[in-house]
């Protein structure tokens, strides 16, 4: 019976430390998270990319915090992706390709850590690099991930929009304005209002922009 009780207690102790270990990453991906959003859709074109560096900092001390989690490598990956685009020219493909890396030990991880989130961002970067001899740019690859992404969450609004996007550079408008349209009835996030405000406007913007039927 004493042994019975120890084993309980060392099992309860177990527990409890996953459990605090769980409420930690959690709380810190939130924290990056709403920075990255402040960033994203508070901050002036001009200053973002001093603004994402600095983030991508923080990211990265977070990955190196938890890196067997992939919500962790993740919200790196997606930190330095937006570094990357508010870079731009050559040395935004040594910032994509980081990110890539990112994004794939994510799915090694966890392929289904934040519903998809990995495919998602990952299929982005496949269509928005340049392909090769540039860049790993690859558009069948891209519409692989997106799928599986979409897939995982078939109501979320950022598989919706970057599949939309994907869509309309490929002048696909009417898939386009189906996955777009389908994007904006998504639910609400919790603790996600200013990311979801931001994502509605791009979904509008990109929907303006296609022919009109």
């Amino acid at each position: 019976m004493m042994l019975r009780n120890i084993l309980l207690s060392f099992a309860c102790v177990a527990l409890a430390a996953a459990g605090l270990a769980r409420a930690g990453v959690d709380d810190d991906v939130r924290a990056l998270q709403r920075e990255w959003e402040q960033v994203k859709y508070r901050t002036a074109a001009g200053e973002q990319e001093r603004a994402f560096k600095a983030l991508a900092e923080n990211a990265a001390a977070l990955r190196t915090k938890y890196a067997n989690r992939a919500e962790a490598q993740i919200w790196y990956g997606i930190v330095v992706a937006s570094y990357a685009g508010a870079k731009g020219g050559l040395g935004a493909l040594t910032l994509a390709k980081d990110a890539k890396a990112a994004l794939e030990r994510a799915l090694e991880l966890d392929p289904n850590a934040l519903t998809g989130s990995a495919y998602t961002s990952l299929g982005s970067l496949y269509y928005q690099v340049p392909g090769w001899p540039i860049g790993f740019g690859n558009d069948a690859k891209a519409r692989e991930l997106l799928d599986k992404a979409l897939a995982l969450n078939p109501d979320g609004i950022d598989p919706n929009y970057f599949l939309g996007d994907f869509l309309y550079r490929q002048r696909d408008y009417e898939g386009a304005r189906k996955v777009l349209e389908h994007a904006l009835k998504a639910p609400g996030r919790p603790d996600r209002s200013l990311g979801d405000e931001g994502r509605r406007a791009e979904i509008r913007e990109l929907l303006a922009k296609l022919p009109s039927r």
